[in-house]
């Protein structure tokens, strides 16, 4: 005879309880657990926060002033005063090319000998810039940079001097969202979309593997446990563990970093907490699958991390991507985080793009999950 369903219900509540006070037990015991979770977002986020940039800050430029005249030593003055550049002076063209070969300077601003004619001559160009191109994106913010100091150096010699050498059209340029051009505040909060990846995905992924090979499995299956109630005694545990690390990577990047946040919280730990459920059920379907916990967790970083660091937006541009490849990163729930996560520091609540990414990530959670549902069947086979 079946028993009445509160019983059951209270049975069940009962059994799940358990499972997850074994799983906490087990993350306690486990200091890589810890690790992942606590440890590994704190070393990423001081490494790519303070060791990667892609700002150009006093790069090494070579100086050539044929002629020292007062027009050249303005020009290379403003150069020496701008915190882009770290010039260093000389006479020889030559010496300068050598140097550029050799590696010592990332380019070269030639001043010739009749710099003050030619600046006065709307034929013939007054200086001439060359850049190492072996690093094209860089060769381009060199230049740019270059370009805008001999602008702001024309506007500030025809307004002391009354010289008509200005241009005909005055550019005021305004950034909005990151007034301070730094890649900082583009980086980290894409950093922290890779961060929940790995927990989410690397520590569940070896959760149900690591049972197998222990020989607990079995044991498990042989009790009154349900599969539901094995996959949610393991799915709490973990996720509380990710949200730990997704606040602690919040409050580097905001106090730490210095990274704007004009979003809201609320929407914040929406968004992470169906990110992280994404991951979870990503992680847990390679566990389930993969009964070894290395085998899994190599294939957690191949097909979870990699994908997230490569496609997700984090640091490439998708709108760059070939056709092909930006399809392809639509099945990436990374995507849709490091979209939100920016949007969410920079910018603030922006509906549309916010519920869309939503949107997204709800229906990746409930596919993994659903997977792995029904990859998990109370057997041995």
């Amino acid at each position: 005879m079946n028993a009445p369903a509160p019983e059951r219900s209270k049975a069940g509540w009962m059994r799940l309880r358990g499972l997850m006070r074994k799983e906490a037990s087990q993350i306690l015991r486990d200091p890589s657990s810890i690790l992942i979770a606590f440890v590994m977002p704190v070393a990423l986020l001081l490494l790519f926060g303070y060791g990667v940039t892609l700002d150009a800050k006093h790069v090494p430029l070579a100086v050539v002033i044929e002629n020292p005249t007062n027009e050249a030593s303005s020009f290379a003055g403003s150069l020496s005063n701008s915190s882009y550049f770290s010039p260093v002076m000389m006479r020889s063209r030559a010496q300068a090319q050598a140097m550029m070969v050799a590696g010592e300077v990332r380019g070269m601003v030639v001043l010739r000998a009749d710099f003050a004619r030619r600046l006065n001559s709307s034929r013939e160009a007054p200086i001439q810039v060359i850049v190492n191109g072996t690093d094209a994106n860089s060769a381009r913010i060199i230049s740019g940079y270059v370009e805008n100091a001999w602008q702001k150096w024309l506007a500030l010699t025809a307004l002391s001097r009354g010289l008509d050498i200005g241009p005909p059209v005055i550019i005021e340029q305004r950034v909005w969202f990151n007034a301070e051009v730094r890649s900082r505040n583009f980086l980290v909060p894409g950093l922290i979309a890779i961060i929940m990846t790995l927990i989410g995905t690397l520590l569940t992924s070896m959760v149900i593997a690591r049972e197998w090979e222990r020989g607990t499995m079995e044991a498990l299956l042989v009790t009154p446990v349900r599969v539901n109630e094995i996959l949610l005694g393991k799915l709490i545990p973990y996720f509380v563990l990710g949200m730990g690390g997704m606040a602690l990577s919040t409050a580097m990047a905001v106090w730490l970093f210095a990274v704007p946040f004009r979003g809201s919280l609320a929407v914040l730990f929406l968004i992470s907490s169906l990110f992280m459920l994404a991951s979870l059920g990503v992680g847990l379907l390679i566990s389930t699958v993969a009964r070894n916990q290395f085998v899994a967790g190599q294939v957690a970083i191949i097909i979870a991390f990699l994908p997230a660091f490569m496609l997700s937006g984090f640091i490439f541009d998708i709108a760059s991507m070939p056709a092909v490849v930006q399809v392809i990163t639509h099945a990436i729930p990374a995507r849709y985080f490091v979209s939100s996560l920016q949007t969410l520091f920079l910018t603030g609540v922006v509906w549309p793009i916010v519920l869309m990414d939503m949107f997204a990530l709800g229906l990746m959670a409930v596919f993994f999950l659903g997977l792995t549902r029904a990859k998990t069947r109370k057997g041995l086979e």
